[in-house]
């Protein structure tokens, strides 16, 4: 982290101090820089844009780097396989080995309420409250902004304040959606954005929505595409809680005349300016990660031109070179040991929040699943390779698709501490042997774990939404763990479900609180699975 671990905990305990009451303290914590009461939003919408902008810049908070290592990095980057610090923070008891930091983990919750750089839901109901009637272009794109960032914290955390937002019960007490509940909001606040934007998908945009668009330069026609794209998304995270559910929210965004994602020109990426991109400060900056030891695995056992868009050889000598990841939660004893394994490549100043690649497919686990409206698995499983080498100026898409020899590869660590911890033997459960090229007569599963694996390769860096798919379907497959500092309370074997509450939660809205653990169906631990996340 910045200079060293102490500084980062210090600077985290200190901002953990001032929001301790951020959720007792709503209207008067909205101090941030773009803040606004309605009445100031109202008349001539001079602090509208401001007020989108803010929230779309916080679904992955990118300034400064380190609210972003705490908000995804060492959390979804790192459980997705993706990413992995040579860094042992903690004395090497941190998230990476399961001893979950509440001090880190709050960052991931604080974002969306109130954290001082910036939020999700005050601007967000700011935004609602004003333009319902008024500039309803400018509120679907606010339901939209929502959901995009709401349904991450859903994912890491389980239940969450959504519709209740703001509103205090008879007890004093700020309730929680609990996660069914906010994903059945999440599905009508899309199909309001949805049926706002059809009919006028070819229209020229409002000025006042071109400003406040930080993503398609103000088209009607792409933020409804990124509208039906994460319907679709959400409909297949819960397939296994609730089919029927899944199913019609699926059929639904097939469905609609605006269509999905489907070019690279209609990728979501949130532009940054001329700030940094958050990863580039955590690698180059502070080198406090590098590849995960699945990247290695899979991309190199397929031999994947996307590895070199991806990361950069390892200059360690023991493996200088190539490009080597570092397994996740394994004996670390200093920074030195890993630091010289492959670092991510340089990403420029825009934000990755959803592409045309996944949307694909996710129309081939549609497809698969015989959703109406979905097309050809094939097909689609195809388009989404394709798109994928696309986005990254590649070609050999159709060789790559053709290749039915090709499995992920054994991993060795010629640097690991502890005997062990250095390999990952063929015919390991953690070891696939899935190839590339579809096949149309496989099971079921196979062809689910075939498109996974792809879309996760294709999501890359976006590991919250790579974790999420991980622990909804098993695939891509994973290493465990060797070190599981959790105390029994996360299997080794069965990874991380989930994020537990913040403490201070517990200590200032301490009813709220223990309503919404009481919706988990489980203790408020990493172990506990989420509602979509069926066995």
């Amino acid at each position: 982290m910045k200079t060293n671990t102490m500084k980062l905990i210090s600077l985290v305990a200190g901002s953990i101090i001032l929001l301790s009451s951020c959720t007792k303290k709503f209207e008067e914590f909205n101090t941030n820089p773009y803040g606004a009461t309605n009445e100031q939003l109202a008349g001539d919408y001079a602090l509208v844009p401001a007020q989108l902008q803010e929230a779309q810049k916080t679904i992955y908070a990118f300034s400064p780097a380190w609210v972003t290592q705490l908000q995804q990095n060492l959390l979804g980057d790192v459980y997705s396989g993706y990413m992995m610090p040579p860094t042992p923070f903690r004395g090497n008891s941190n998230n990476m080995t399961y001893d979950l930091v509440d001090g880190w983990n709050g960052w991931a919750f604080f974002p969306a309420y109130s954290s001082g750089f910036g939020s999700v839901m005050s601007p967000i109901t700011n935004v609602e409250a004003t333009t319902k009637t008024t500039a309803p272009e400018v509120y679907a794109m606010a339901k939209i902004v929502k959901v995009e960032a709401m349904h991450r914290v859903s994912d890491i955390f389980g239940p969450i304040m959504y519709s209740k937002y703001k509103d205090q019960s008879a007890d004093g007490a700020y309730d929680y959606d609990s996660q069914q509940d906010a994903y059945n909001n999440f599905f009508a606040d899309l199909k309001t954005a949805i049926d706002i934007l059809t009919p006028i998908r070819s229209n020229a945009s409002t000025q006042l929505f071109q400003k406040s668009d930080l993503i398609y330069a103000g088209s009607y026609a792409k933020w409804l595409k990124l509208a039906n794209t994460l319907r679709l998304r959400l409909a297949l995270r819960i397939v296994k809680a609730d089919p029927a559910k899944a199913k019609s929210e699926g059929e639904a965004a097939l469905a609609n005349v605006g269509g999905l994602l489907s070019t690279n020109a209609d990728d979501c990426f949130v532009n940054i300016g001329s700030t940094e991109h958050p990863l580039n400060v955590m690698n180059n900056a502070w080198a406090d990660i590098r590849m995960g030891a699945p990247m290695e695995s899979i991309m190199g056992g397929y031999s994947d031109p996307r590895l070199s868009k991806y990361f950069v050889p390892a200059t360690d000598p023991a493996v200088a070179g190539q490009y080597k990841g570092i397994r996740n939660g394994i004996n670390i004893d200093a920074k030195s040991r890993y630091q010289g394994y492959s670092a991510l490549i340089t990403f420029p100043s825009k934000i990755q929040l959803m592409t045309a690649a996944e949307a694909w497919f996710l129309k081939a686990e549609a497809a698969i699943r015989g959703l109406a409206g979905a097309g050809t698995a094939q097909t689609n499983y195809e388009s989404g390779i394709s798109v994928s080498f696309s986005q990254y100026g590649l070609a050999g898409a159709a060789a790559y698709s053709n290749n039915a020899v090709s499995i992920p590869a054994q991993y060795l660590d010629p640097k690991a501490v502890t005997a062990g911890q250095n390999n990952v033997i063929t015919g390991s459960p953690y070891l696939s042997t899935v190839t590339i090229k579809w096949n149309d007569a496989d099971a079921f599963e196979r062809k689910l774990e075939r498109i996974i694996t792809q879309k996760w390769i294709a999501m890359y860096p976006d590991g919250q939404e790579a974790w999420s798919e991980f622990r909804r379907t098993g695939y891509p497959k994973l290493f465990p763990v060797i070190v599981n500092n959790s105390g029994g309370k996360i299997s080794t074997t069965i990874f991380i479900r989930r994020v537990n509450l913040p403490p201070s939660e517990y200590s200032t809205n301490p009813l709220g609180a223990q309503r919404a653990a009481a919706t988990l169906g489980g203790s408020d631990n990493g172990g506990t699975r989420l509602w979509w996340d069926k066995p």
